[in-house]
């Protein structure tokens, strides 16, 4: 049984999860589910620092701004796939998770409801903000609102998306957004609300050390259009002092995560691991600290998973090569 200290309250487990990736109710009906990860909302102190490192440094394309106080991006042809706010914390605020049609989310909803779990319908003004069509919401147990959504608006095809430094763009559509890895309080709680909850898949685990005699611990998880993993949570063996370690975004080709590297150096960003290689999602990527303090992973070649033929492993270390710790530059005299 599930329990969270706010809107994820106590349910009870109406579904059955099999391996194939198939929810069913105890009654042997299909229940709906979410079908990728479509947005971050994130906070922060400074929206220059943060247009300057997304846009100049990463590739992403200022969309149509709602106030003074936030900073809309784009990524694709969808008006928003991360909305900044102004917040005096520097941190992951929520995530939307995309249902396919309006009716796939209401029986997703109408599920949840039946599980007691404590979603609510977004406000108009929530609704506008996201820029989708409908939308519910709850909290998970470490603080992040997770919100339900169908309908997510397009940019005009005479505004199409258009990044200033990139060669070929993110790849993104059906696979959504990219991912986040949560640093979970408590694992038992992350699994059951990722399983239980999301109604997600596990995909594979990592139980790898960081640091001499830290260990860290993490299981990911992916939606039904496969995505290796849209979260992961982990049990992170040091403080963070955020609710996620980083988020992800993957771009089309090669040469723009090699660029970006070489733009996030010289604009001088922390690169906190160098060009790298993951051994369970075969993403190459680096690395980088955000103006908000938590990283952002920007990688290539994930590995797209076929529930059919996916076979859950567990490996032991979180890179196979690369992804070196940057290390002090050696002071001048």
């Amino acid at each position: 049984m599930l329990r969270t200290e706010e809107s994820c309250a106590k349910f009870q487990p109406l579904f059955s999860l099999r391996a194939d990736g198939e929810r069913k109710t105890r009654k042997g009906n299909r229940v709906a589910s979410i079908s990728s990860l479509g947005y971050f909302v994130i906070g922060a102190t400074d929206l220059a620092a943060c247009e300057a490192f997304a846009v100049d440094a990463i590739g992403l394309q200022t969309g149509m701004g709602h106030a003074k106080d936030s900073l809309t991006l784009r990524m694709d042809d969808h008006a928003q796939r991360v909305l900044i706010q102004k917040s005096e914390h520097d941190d992951l605020l929520a995530v939307g998770w995309q249902l396919d049609t309006e009716q796939a989310l209401d029986e997703f909803v109408s599920d949840l409801k039946r599980k007691q779990v404590q979603v609510q319908m977004g406000s108009p003004e929530l609704i506008a903000e996201r820029r989708v069509k409908l939308l519910y919401h709850c909290d998970c147990p470490n603080g992040i609102r997770h919100e339900f959504y169908a309908g997510a608006l397009r940019a005009s095809t005479l505004d199409a998306f258009r990044s200033k430094v990139m060669k070929a763009g993110f790849l993104t559509g059906r696979l959504g957004v990219g991912h986040f890895v949560i640093a979970a309080r408590d694992a038992g709680e992350a699994t059951d609300f990722c399983t239980q909850v999301l109604g997600i898949r596990i995909s594979d685990y990592i139980r790898g050390e960081v640091a001499p005699g830290k260990v860290l611990d993490a299981t990911f998880y992916h939606t039904s259009t496969g995505r290796h993993h849209s979260i992961a949570t982990a049990m992170v063996p040091f403080p963070l002092g955020k609710r996620i370690h980083h988020i992800m975004f993957e771009m089309v080709d090669m040469d723009d995560v090699g660029m970006a590297f070489d733009r996030c150096i010289k604009l001088g960003y922390e690169i906190t691991s160098g060009l790298g290689h993951h051994p369970n999602d075969k993403m190459f990527s680096f690395y980088v600290r955000t103006p908000s303090g938590f990283l952002l992973e920007v990688g290539t070649g994930g590995v797209v998973v076929d529930d059919d033929n996916w076979e859950i492993k567990s490996f032991s270390q979180l890179s196979d090569w690369g992804h070196h710790k940057s290390q002090p530059k050696p002071a001048t005299t």
